[in-house]
């Protein structure tokens, strides 16, 4: 059975290396006879993978396209190529794909023999991606996070809060409970159940310092919503700030989230010609500008406060005047 199995597998190479295969080809590569070949052909058709048969003397075998995707096998070269890609795609370099790239990552890392993860940690730190946009973060520790989350295995870290980041203050140690990483398009984020403080948190990839699997495994929790990206945005864009603010802006929600980021604010659809916007600020003065200068009409929910804020401001405007004229 070994014997057999190994001899699927080279089959296998065989077929993903070629376009086309004879029959007496595959039989002399593998030392085997022509009726072996087919019947070793039959077995992999079983296990799901698309192999095409022409007969005659110019026929032979090739891998066709099927309707599922079938386990592939890559020789080392190949398998360092696509992990460097997935590491640049979880990147954000294209956009769309930067979580499942971290997900497909997280498979191929797990089975790379040692010698492979050598030659894709030097050939990543051999290479400057000429990025901008958001904070990098290390494909480890996109990695460990991400298994973490799919094997529920709690996390152990140093994390500087927005206040601390600057060096202000010391990174406090978390344990946590992964449950989900999420990309905002220009940073990553771990949502998690924060043992120590008894409640779910969001946390920046990028602040992040010695992540680590403790190995202690967790049954999963419900999470706080339905929505995770949904309540990571709220995290971020309002409930972090000292103050919060509800509009009512006067356009399609689709247009308005051309303007507003799910870091800058959570866009909720009222009907086909308006939407809520949810958003936090250190201020109301500047919950107030920021709101003005997306350059749509608006109403305020609340705070009522905002109102008379923003005709004092809407006054200040009025008397500008151009001095130079």
């Amino acid at each position: 059975m070994l014997e057999t199995s190994a001899r699927l597998l080279r089959l296998l190479s065989l077929l993903q290396a070629r376009r086309h295969w004879t029959g007496t080809e595959l039989a002399e590569r593998l030392g085997v006879s022509d009726r072996t070949v087919r019947r070793d052909v039959d077995r992999l058709r079983n296990l799901g993978y698309p192999v095409d048969a022409e007969p005659g003397v110019t026929g032979g075998y090739q891998l066709g396209v099927g309707a599922a995707l079938p386990p592939l096998l890559l020789d080392d070269d190949e398998a360092v190529a696509v992990a460097l890609g997935l590491r640049t795609a979880a990147n954000g370099t294209v956009a769309g794909i930067e979580e499942t790239s971290v997900r497909a990552l997280a498979k191929l890392e797990q089975v790379l023999p040692q010698r492979l993860r050598q030659r894709v940690r030097a050939l990543g730190s051999a290479t400057v991606p000429l990025v901008g946009g958001g904070p990098t973060v290390d494909p480890g520790v996109l990695t460990t996070a991400a298994i973490a989350c799919r094997d529920h295995v709690r996390l152990r870290f140093a994390y500087r809060t927005r206040d601390s980041a600057d060096g202000a203050g010391p990174a406090a140690e978390r344990r946590v409970e992964p449950h989900r990483l999420v990309h905002t398009g220009r940073r990553w984020y771990l949502v998690a159940w924060d043992l120590d403080r008894s409640d779910w948190r969001t946390f920046r990839l990028d602040r992040l310092h010695g992540l680590e699997a403790t190995g202690h495994r967790f049954p999963p929790r419900e999470p706080p919503d339905g929505d995770v990206a949904g309540y990571l945005s709220r995290g971020v864009s309002t409930r972090v700030y000292r103050h919060q603010g509800r509009f009512r802006l006067h356009v399609p929600a689709e247009v308005a989230a051309e303007r507003i980021t799910p870091t800058s604010g959570v866009v909720t659809p009222v009907d086909e010609r308006s939407c809520l916007v949810e958003v936090g600020a250190g201020s109301l003065d500047e919950m107030v500008v920021w709101i003005a200068v997306l350059g749509f009409d608006f109403d305020v929910v609340e705070p009522p406060e905002l109102v008379a804020i923003a005709r004092t401001l809407a006054a200040r405007l009025g008397r500008v005047e151009n001095v130079l004229s």
